[in-house]
């Protein structure tokens, strides 16, 4: 098993950054594959990011245009997701997500089998 805390989520106004971390524990080795996904209110869950825990690949959506970037610090087991430019419709629950296995990265929820328990990022006009 892998647990996942988010942290760092909260009020902020268009056009502000902030920093959301994403800390693993348990079988941490066992994970290759970390993501970053969000919903928004009446919306369904949505990919961010993801990135490769063993070399430097990521990915990120198209609809966030190079804003939400990922980074890891391994030393730290931790994830980040810097959000830059902020604006409204970012405003979601933000999960961060490990994959059990494998090595590419996905963008598809069914392909994390690990999930923190979310960070409110509210972004007002």
């Amino acid at each position: 098993q892998v647990q996942l805390v988010e942290s760092g989520g909260g009020l902020v106004q268009a056009g502000g950054s902030l920093r959301l971390s994403c800390a693993a524990s348990g079988r941490t080795f066992s994970s290759n594959v970390m993501g970053w996904f969000r919903q928004a209110p009446g919306k369904e869950s949505e990919f961010v990011a993801a990135m490769s825990l063993k070399g430097s690949n990521t990915d990120d959506a198209d609809s966030v245009e190079g804003r939400l970037t990922i980074s890891r610090d391994s030393a730290k087991n931790t994830v980040y997701l810097r959000m830059n430019s902020l604006k409204p419709e970012d405003t979601a629950v933000y999960y961060c997500a490990a994959r059990p296995a494998g090595w590419y990265l996905r963008r598809q929820l069914e392909e994390y089998a690990y999930w923190g328990q979310g960070t409110q990022v509210t972004v007002s006009s």
